[in-house]
């Protein structure tokens, strides 16, 4: 072994992303690379010259990268280690649309030479810090890359929120709930609900309520060292806090919950740099014929 290692976060249950994974720990322990794997998934994975290691926040320690074979929902499972540890993430899609992957399976062979060579460039995103608070006390702390959402815990009634931006109270809003998310998020559940399209190296805030019933109800961008904060009404019933659709806890009427810019982001590998409008027209299949502008080929993948 050479000493350097990387850990692989592989979307278990999927057959594909089984076959990719067999062929990045084959590969990348054929350079002489050490390979870990988190030991819940070791041994659906069923190979022998992995290293299980504990999911806890330092399972990449010492790592130089986190490999993650899966859709968005296995990015946001690896950007946990990733962020825990400061150990940039590469992202290999098997999903549908893959906004937080770097390259698709059909590239596995090219990402592994690049994991090798050390051909790759980091990059890092912005992450939000959410605390809940309840009569002043603070009673949560979490975090999350796409988007902290505050919803309705029952399909009956609406949430009554008050919504604040910089420590004054902007408007109330009897809705489904209220998503607050980064730039990443963006695209995400933030994008779903109305909400505008941000491109990564924009820094900012986005608030996007979800079927609000109001007439000043529009996905509200603000500085990245604004606070956003959402207050549940004591009259209302509880709600539910989730980030990244991942970790979740309930709210108490009259929770208070604050969101801000993260104090540790999560760093991403990249192989290429190219545009994220050229990403946006790959990921929707946007419809760009008859474009003029540039060369003849220099069309964006998706026309």
């Amino acid at each position: 072994m050479n000493g350097r290692a990387v850990l692989l976060v592989t979307h278990m249950g999927r057959p594909a992303a089984l076959r990719s994974a067999h062929l990045v720990v084959e590969r990348l322990s054929r350079a002489g690379m050490t390979v870990r794997v988190l030991a819940e998934e070791a041994a659906e994975l069923g190979l022998e010259n992995v290293h299980p290691v504990p999911a806890t926040p330092d399972a990449a320690d010492r790592c130089e990268l986190i490999v993650v074979v899966g859709g968005d929902g296995t990015l946001l499972r690896g950007a946990e280690f990733a962020r825990a540890g400061g150990i940039p993430m590469l992202g290999v899609n098997l999903g549908h649309v893959g906004f937080l992957a770097e390259a698709e399976r059909e590239d596995l062979n090219e990402v592994v030479d690049r994991v090798i060579e050390r051909q790759y460039e980091v990059e890092e995103r912005m992450t939000l810090d959410v605390c809940v608070q309840q009569n002043g006390d603070l009673i949560h702390e979490n975090w999350a890359l796409n988007e902290a959402s505050v919803e309705k815990a029952s399909r009956q009634r609406m949430l009554e929120l008050v919504v604040e931006i910089d420590g004054r109270p902007l408007s109330r809003w009897g809705c489904d709930g209220v998503v607050c998310a980064s730039p990443t998020g963006s695209t995400a559940y933030a994008f779903s609900c109305g909400g505008p399209v941000v491109w990564p190296e924009v820094e900012a805030l986005l608030m996007v309520p979800i079927s609000a019933h109001a007439l000043f109800s529009r996905a509200l961008v603000v500085s990245p060292d604004s606070v956003l904060a959402v207050e549940v009404l004591p009259e209302t019933p509880g709600g539910v806090l989730w980030c990244d659709g991942r970790r979740t806890v309930e709210l108490p009427p009259g929770a208070r919950i604050e969101v801000r810019r993260g104090k540790q982001p999560v760093r991403f590998a990249r192989l290429h740099r190219a545009p994220f409008t050229d990403r946006l027209v790959a990921k929707f299949a946007l419809p760009v014929r008859g474009w003029r502008g540039g060369r003849a080929d220099s069309v964006p993948e998706g026309s």
